[in-house]
């Protein structure tokens, strides 16, 4: 019999499973809430709101007009946008319509974007037309036989709307020359604004779609920072369930609010990625708004945003909290209404996480998740007051087991492989038959590639990943480990540590270091790691960096520097 120890470690009023059944698709939870939330404000970007009943209807026109190109039920419609409003209602559009949404990283290369769209059978595209150029590149070697170009203004307003897409295009040039339609040897490629395709679907019946739990709702495609990246199928089973979860487990921070359909929950975390989409579909459930954030890199400028209103919900990566601190302005806004900062996306380090207690009042709380699990997986309790250094327990109706390569559970606080299962994990790649035999035990668990240590409370602490481990010596060592320790270090704002060759030792570490104190030595660095770490985890070989480099979603590409270290 499975044992679930994590259970006697929940906080008080979070139960031990949800129900899923209480919705028969995404469809249903959308619709659910456009009704009872019609007056709401479901979001705002650049100072201009959007009502729950105008999504209703701009999603419901784009939905309609998508069926009116008769694609097949099921179609896959990529959708390519930044944290704009237009974003909301493609989704929107495409789930209502009976489609599978492809989302798109709008900064992918050509070749990227190819890979995509050929990988997902695409047949139809939502597109902000700062990226269309990369679609013409590779168009006629895809099967999008559908564009609709949207422009950054299209929904801030008439007046405002229209200055902000001549900004963008003429002052900003954010949009580079692209010809587009194509005329491709499989026949012509129709293209439509978005602003006509809401006009000639306003005409149009959406049709109800015929989806349940088992039907695909996203494609949501792998980082591939190890290769090409594979689409994991996510059902609306699977988005539903994830969902109540990350709802369940948020509960009880949110005494301090009395209505949750007032809380401001900020979307600066792209909404293409697992971590920020299912949060936005948390906040449409609730009732409540997000702010978006189209250019979450223009600290200065995010933080006049949040200076405007008080804000309740902000998801960030560790790298994106650090970068709020290093800003005076940040450190001087109103956090009182501040009720979870959620950490995700990437490891948390223990000294971010001290310096933003310290600023805010609102711990960070660190959890843990994939693309193939709907996001958050494991979570540490919100009611955390102090950096836990684990990626917390498993959500309502999940179950983690550590396994060994054998795919057998290795004895309570052994080192093995982090292994998932519970209603929101994928049902796997899609057209990945071969993949999908090695990504899952025979015990049904979806193996992860972390690796990590359960105690006997439940909780786990990932070691590391296991190409991303340093044998020096015969010893293992895991960056996860040295970069929590020397990001303690005074003066250093983010560090990397990768294992480079080593005629002595096989391997030995080298680390990378951003520093906010000009005057901080290697020497220092490595008397730091002298008292903390022992012999053979310190690192040979300390590089300062002015920055590291990131994806797109702000995780540190270890890769990157081991190939130029």
């Amino acid at each position: 019999m499975e044992t679930k120890p994590w259970l006697n470690s929940y906080p008080q009023g979070v139960p031990h499973e949800v129900d899923v059944s209480q919705y028969t698709s995404l469809v249903d939870l959308l619709e659910e809430s456009f009704r009872k939330n019609a007056r709401s404000p479901v979001s705002v970007c650049m100072e201009e709101w959007m009502t729950y009943a105008q999504l209703d209807e701009l999603s419901a026109a784009m939905g309609a007009w998508l069926q009116a190109q008769g694609l097949e039920p099921g179609a896959r419609v990529a959708l390519m946008m930044p944290n704009v409003p237009q974003f909301m209602v493609g989704m929107a559009a495409i789930l209502r319509a009976g489609y599978t949404c492809v989302n798109v990283n709008p900064l992918y290369t050509a070749r990227e974007l190819e890979h995509q769209l050929k990988d997902s059978g695409a047949t139809a595209i939502i597109i902000l037309e700062n990226f269309a150029s990369t679609l013409e590149e590779v168009i006629a070697h895809t099967g999008i036989r559908h564009v609709v170009l949207a422009s950054f203004g299209d929904l801030l307003g008439f007046w405002y709307g229209r200055w902000m897409t001549f900004a963008v295009r003429h002052l900003a040039k954010m949009v580079p020359a692209f010809r587009l339609p194509y005329e491709g040897p499989q026949g012509g490629i129709q293209v439509v604004s978005f602003r006509q395709a809401l006009t000639e679907g306003h005409g149009k019946p959406l049709r109800r779609a015929t989806v349940g739990h088992d039907s695909i709702a996203f494609l949501q495609y792998t980082g591939g920072t190890t290769g090409l990246s594979k689409g994991a199928v996510l059902t609306h089973g699977n988005v539903i369930a994830a969902t109540l979860q990350a709802e369940a487990w948020f509960t009880p921070a949110l005494h301090r609010i009395s209505d949750i359909r007032k809380a401001n929950c900020i979307a600066a975390l792209p909404l293409y990625h697992i971590f920020a989409l299912t949060l936005s579909l948390l906040t449409l459930r609730w009732g409540a708004h997000m702010t978006m954030i189209p250019n979450p890199r223009d600290i200065p400028k995010f933080v006049e945003v949040l200076k405007k209103r008080p804000f309740h919900l902000l998801p960030a990566v560790n790298t994106l909290f650090n970068a709020l601190l290093q800003n005076q302005q940040f450190r001087n806004l109103d956090f009182s209404q501040l009720m979870v900062s959620q950490a995700g996306g990437m490891a948390a380090s223990e000294g971010t996480a001290k310096h933003w207690l310290a600023v805010t009042g609102c711990p960070m709380i660190e959890g843990w998740g994939m693309s193939e699990t709907c996001a958050i997986g494991t979570n540490n309790p919100v009611t955390n007051r102090e950096f836990s250094g684990t990626i917390g327990l498993p959500l309502p109706g999940i179950s983690i087991a550590i396994k060994d390569d054998d795919g057998n559970s290795v004895p309570q606080g052994a080192s093995g492989e982090i292994c998932i299962k519970g209603p929101n994990v994928m049902v796997g790649y899609y057209n990945q038959p071969a993949e999908n035999a090695k990504a899952f035990t025979a015990d049904g668990y979806m193996r992860t590639g972390d690796i990590g240590i359960m105690d006997a409370r439940g909780y786990t602490k990932i070691v590391d990943r296991k190409k991303d481990m340093i044998i020096v010596s015969g010893f293992n060592v895991f960056p996860n480990e040295l970069e929590n320790v020397i990001s303690l270090c005074p003066g250093v704002v983010e560090c990397a540590a990768v294992g480079v060759p080593d005629a002595k030792s096989g391997e030995t570490i080298k680390v990378f270091i951003v520093k906010d104190d000009p005057t901080l030595t290697e020497e220092q660095v490595a008397a730091y790691c002298h008292d903390n770490l022992t012999g053979y985890k310190r690192p040979k070989y300390i590089e300062f960096r002015d920055e590291l480099p990131k994806t797109n979603v702000g995780k540190i590409l270890r890769r990157e520097l081991r190939s130029k270290a």
